[in-house]
């Protein structure tokens, strides 16, 4: 009886000492929680986690290309009368031009830079913690490890757009000992390479993707939806390689259907905080004078009967004017492709792979698949078939106008790239605003820093 009262004491104590409600248990940033704490054998539910904090991260470039590259490109004006930032510097009035302390202004830098490898990071560790994990499948590992670098590899893209000559870094495993910056080719060869790794992985992932996507990807949340989603995304760079076999090969095992809905592809959602609302949405007709506008030269240069003009641009009760250094803008149209602020936003679709489809045609001299890609297209704008002269270059004049209109103001600034890629630059007019026509962006201060200091 001793015996035991004294091992029931010892207990009661040892229970006290263990158990010491006074004692909190020391948690590092529980909001932040570090990478370990997933990459060592994650459960299912921390990769779904992971998989969606991707898709979010997925998104996080939109709002600032919309704004700043499709300024660039005079597809619109963010008129902004609070902080006259948005038109002086991004429309380089004045002779501004961007240096490397530019990305100090984080409304520019931060989408065009920052965004993009947060969402590279994330699927960074999405990949080790799915093949760390006990709780998956060898084919599971494989299908989370093909949809991460599909992303990943679009989110490269963003970066080497922005910078283009100046290059960036496509090794960033190691945040402290990032690889070396490599040229614009060099980073284009790359994505394309991370994008046929990642499709290998999904010809190894079996045919259900095990993990919940949100609404954006119906259609694509399956194996063979994200094979074709991947493959679209590598159409879309082998035209920045010109490579243009390669680009017709790629849409072949893409989601490019020439009798569907142009619209067709995924997209990003959007809803209420403490998710973020669509970002091109404004009330129509507003009384406010902060908000983007349809280009003038947009609007002057249009076919007369597009209907893309009826569906896209909504002319105003009353015109916003922001008056700037250089000169006044004044807003007479603008965007009504977005019924509410929730509304989704494609980010790749159909009507851009069949434009694809006609430039990589007109390139080969195939001359009669070309027209025939380019008529679906003015046949559903209402404009009739094409009836010019049928030379490369005519029919490369098309396609660009074509994607003027048919891609206006979608969240990637096609029309500055593409000016940039045919040589075009000085064919965007600014007489509207008195600015200047930026080639590209530099390396921001702290990545200049990184490599001066810190031996990067």
């Amino acid at each position: 009886m001793k015996k035991f009262t004294i091992l029931f004491a010892t207990g009661v104590i040892a229970a006290m000492f263990s158990c010491n409600p006074l004692k909190v248990k020391e948690l590092t940033d529980p909001n932040n929680p570090s990478e370990a704490s997933v990459t060592n054998n994650a459960s299912r539910r921390q990769i779904q986690f992971l998989v969606t904090g991707l898709e979010q991260r997925h998104k996080g470039y939109v709002t600032n290309i919309c704004q700043a590259w499709n300024t660039f490109g005079r597809e619109i004006w963010y008129l902004n009368a609070s902080d006259p930032r948005f038109q002086t510097d991004w429309l380089g009035q004045a002779g501004r031009l961007p240096d490397a302390a530019y990305f100090g202004f984080g409304a520019t830098g931060g989408g065009s830079y920052a965004a993009p490898y947060q969402a590279i990071k994330q699927g960074l560790v999405l990949i080790d913690a799915a093949n760390n994990s006990g709780s998956l499948s060898a084919q599971e590992k494989r299908a989370v490890a093909g949809f991460a670098k599909t992303i990943m590899a679009y989110q490269y893209l963003i970066p080497a757009n922005w910078l283009y000559e100046n290059g960036i870094r496509t090794d960033i495993s190691d945040p402290l000992k990032p690889g070396p910056v490599r040229s614009y080719t060099a980073a284009l060869g790359f994505i394309d390479s991370l994008l046929t790794a990642g499709y290998e992985d999904l010809n190894n992932a079996g045919s259900v993707f095990p993990f919940t996507l949100t609404a954006g990807f119906n259609g694509f949340n399956n194996i063979d939806g994200l094979k074709r989603l991947n493959k679209a995304i590598t159409a879309r760079v082998a035209i920045y390689r010109k490579d243009w076999q390669g680009a017709l090969n790629a849409l072949n095992l893409s989601f490019m259907n020439l009798t569907g809905s142009l619209n067709a592809g995924p997209a990003h959602t959007f809803g209420a905080p403490p998710d973020g609302f669509n970002p091109m949405f404004y009330v129509l007709d507003a009384n406010i004078n902060t908000i983007i506008v349809v280009h003038p030269s947009v609007l002057a240069d249009a076919t007369p009967g597009d209907a893309r003009v009826a569906a896209k641009f909504h002319q105003r009760a009353t015109p916003v004017t922001v008056t700037t250094d250089a000169t006044p803008l004044v807003g007479t149209h603008q965007d009504k492709r977005w019924a509410t602020n929730t509304a989704p936003m494609p980010f790749i679709k159909n009507e851009e792979l069949i434009l694809i489809k006609a430039e990589a045609h007109a390139q080969l001299n195939q001359t009669t698949d070309a027209v025939n890609a380019i008529n679906i297209i003015r046949t559903a704008a209402n404009i009739g078939n094409y009836a010019g002269a049928t030379t490369q270059a005519a029919l490369i004049n098309e396609i660009l106008y074509q994607r003027r209109y048919s891609l206006w103001a979608e969240p990637w600034g096609h029309r500055w790239i593409d000016a940039r890629r045919y040589d075009r630059l000085n064919t965007i007019p600014t007489s509207f605003d008195l600015g200047t026509i930026f080639r590209q962006f530099p390396r921001p201060q702290a990545e200049i820093n990184w490599d001066l200091y810190a031996g990067g």
